[in-house]
């Protein structure tokens, strides 16, 4: 027991009656200096009786804190309990529930990028807006020999290189959403991303493997001046498929549109664009040509066999990679 641990100068005094004497409106730090004027804190004063508080027939408790105590001493059956120890984490309070699946519309760099996609796009349409209208005025008209052809500037050939890596992240994407909804969601990748960098890859690929073909057979058998009109064709057909294509990503990954609409709308978009293929290398090469029948050899070779094989490739790919349960 502790001794008295203050002294009055009246014993009859008590805070209350002190703090009575004081006026209703009497400041905290005036309540304050009265008690302290009647009453004063004196020695205080330890008990030196022995601790009683331990078993009958036991010796008195040990100081836990004492670093001569055995270990024994410190251990016992609540000694890792959290709640023994509020300090230690005490668990997951009820049941863990399923996890959240995968969307698209919720992954921060997929939105990151479309969106610096779209940035760049309008940045890129605002400063080279009189070339597209100067390329789609061309497109349907055949110039004359002779004719002066007007060059591409750097900065209309960057925006077509930009529209075309834009193509080819776009189909990337639109195959991506396809493998998470017909061939499966678990990969043997670390990240989604690596499955979506490697579909990039194919894509950009098979653009460079056509226009690889289409260099050297068109080299070996037609004209300089042909094959200039056919790189800007199709590089012109090439950066609008990804302009085309750019609203339907956005559909599937914001607004849920279904699998077999985007097949929908995805199969009429490239209709379009073998249709305006096959239109500009007949107005270029074949328009003089007796032999039709050249064309659609010409056309099954560099157009239809390579995007066959680009999609084997894709779903070849994907299914490698799934995991098999």
């Amino acid at each position: 027991m502790q001794g008295d641990t203050v002294s009055l100068k009246h014993t009859s005094i008590t805070p209350r009656m002190v703090l009575s004497w004081l006026p209703r409106n009497a400041t905290p730090a005036q309540q304050d200096s009265a008690i302290q004027a009647h009453f004063k804190p004196s020695e205080i004063h330890w008990s030196d009786r022995p601790d009683t508080l331990h078993l009958p027939g036991h010796d008195k408790g040990h100081n836990l804190l004492d670093i001569q105590l055995p270990q024994y001493y410190r251990e016992g059956f609540f000694s890792k309990d959290s709640l023994f120890h509020p300090e230690l984490p005490g668990g997951r309070v009820g049941v863990a529930g399923d996890p959240v699946p995968y969307s698209v519309h919720s992954d921060n760099l997929i939105t990151s990028l479309l969106f610096g996609a779209f940035i760049l796009a309008i940045i890129s349409l605002s400063n080279a807006r009189g070339f597209i209208i100067r390329q789609a005025k061309t497109f349907f008209y055949q110039s004359h020999e002779g004719t002066t052809e007007v060059s591409e500037t750097a900065t209309e050939l960057r925006f077509q290189g930009f529209l075309v890596f834009l193509t080819c992240f776009l189909t990337s994407l639109l195959f991506y959403f396809y493998t998470l909804s017909e061939i499966g969601d678990t990969f043997v990748l670390q990240s989604q991303y690596q499955l979506i960098a490697i579909f990039l890859a194919i894509t950009v690929g098979y653009v460079l493997l056509k226009a690889f073909l289409y260099t050297v057979v068109n080299l070996t058998f037609f004209n300089s001046k042909k094959n200039r009109q056919w790189n800007k064709a199709l590089l012109f057909i090439i950066a609008m498929e990804g302009v085309l294509l750019f609203p339907l990503v956005i559909l599937q990954a914001y607004f849920n549109m279904s699998t077999q609409n985007v097949l929908f709308y995805f199969t009429l978009i490239l209709i379009f664009v073998k249709i305006l293929t096959f239109y500009k290398s007949y107005v270029i090469f074949f328009r003089q040509n007796v032999v039709s029948f050249q064309i659609i050899l010409y056309f099954c070779t560099l157009e239809i066999i390579p995007l066959l094989l680009f999609w084997v490739s894709l779903v070849l790919t994907a299914n490698s990679l799934k995991v098999k349960f």
